[in-house]
């Protein structure tokens, strides 16, 4: 998986508008690498294109992607739902929320720079909407997977009538949240790659520090307890892990839906259960496909699409399949 990764970020790197052979990409990444003094013998065209424009993307996307299937892996544990993923505790409402509120805002006059607001606000959006949701479930003192999607939902539900207001009131600047609801990634910088990374590798290994409770929790509630695992300690920890990726991948690429549902389910299917394996693979996986859709919406399509367009209509059917698949099974 890790082979295939690497070979779709270099093939990805030389599709585009202008086409760029994968030697000369391999020589400028490994110049890259080996911080070697002097400039390699390419032209500084083609140099600033893959260096500058197009790398930084895929990086983007590969991390994006990772993310969102790691978090994806972890709520789907937790939860003991194959339906669960990153949007399920109405994380992405709230980033959506933060967001047009700020745009909002500037349409009603005040100023702000976007690009350093619209990204902050979607993140407290997130994080307020993470705590809202752990507020109103913690009354079930077990923290029940049934409590935090009912409160999901319900936050979502109220968030997603805002966003409509916030909408009216934006008038004839609405396609600027509409364009940011679809999910993009056109807009990265280097600077969001310098956010995302730490985050991702600090997030990766707390997962996978926790991944053989969440194979002993995957028996039942009781036999995790008797077998020492605080339960209701290890769902804080890795819902607040988590949803912190994921307001963070949402603060920089906007909403980008169904990886983290699409991925996990996959490989459970193909290696198994054990969570120490799936958080690994379903990290490379994650950002594999979010890799090839990008691609796809940036190099092969004569019009650049929103990336979470894209997912979407490869994530609904596949969401409605496991939805009706899982109504068979218990019926």
């Amino acid at each position: 998986m890790c082979l295939l990764l690497l070979v779709a970020v270099v093939v990805s790197a030389t599709m585009g508008f202008m086409q760029i052979p994968a030697a000369t990409v391999l020589r400028l990444i490994g110049h890259s690498l080996s911080c070697s003094a002097g400039d390699v013998e390419v032209d500084p065209v083609i140099r600033a294109v893959v260096m500058d424009v197009r790398l930084p993307r895929i990086l983007a996307a590969v991390l994006v992607g990772g993310m969102l299937a790691l978090c994806g892996t972890v709520f789907q544990a937790i939860l003991l739902n194959p339906l669960a993923d990153p949007y399920t505790l109405g994380i992405s409402s709230g980033a959506a929320f933060g967001a047009s509120l700020v745009i909002v805002l500037q349409v009603l006059g005040l100023t702000l720079p976007s690009t350093l607001s619209v990204p902050i606000f979607a993140f407290a959006g997130s994080i307020g909407t993470l705590f809202t949701v752990l507020a109103l479930a913690s009354e079930d003192r077990r923290l029940s997977s049934t409590s935090l999607i009912l409160s999901g939902v319900i936050v979502a539900a109220i968030l997603s009538a805002a966003i409509g207001f916030l909408k009216f009131i934006a008038d004839e600047q609405v396609g600027i949240i509409i364009f940011w609801l679809m999910g993009s990634l056109s807009g990265i910088s280097l600077q969001n790659i310098f956010l995302l990374l730490p985050v991702a590798l600090v997030g990766m290994a707390v997962c996978l520090f926790y991944s053989r409770d969440l194979n002993i929790m995957a028996t039942g509630e009781r036999a995790a307890a008797t077998l020492g695992v605080n339960t209701v300690r290890l769902r804080w920890i890795l819902l607040v892990t988590c949803s912190l990726m994921t307001a963070l991948c949402v603060s920089v690429s906007g909403i980008i839906g169904f990886v983290g549902l699409i991925v996990p389910h996959l490989l459970r299917h193909l290696i198994g259960p054990d969570n120490r394996q799936l958080i690994i693979l379903s990290t490379l996986g994650g950002g594999l496909l979010l890799l090839l859709a990008d691609t796809v919406t940036r190099a092969v399509l004569p019009a650049e699409v929103p990336i979470g367009v894209l997912t979407a209509l490869i994530g609904g059917p596949f969401f409605a399949y496991i939805f009706k698949k899982r109504q068979q099974e218990n019926g």
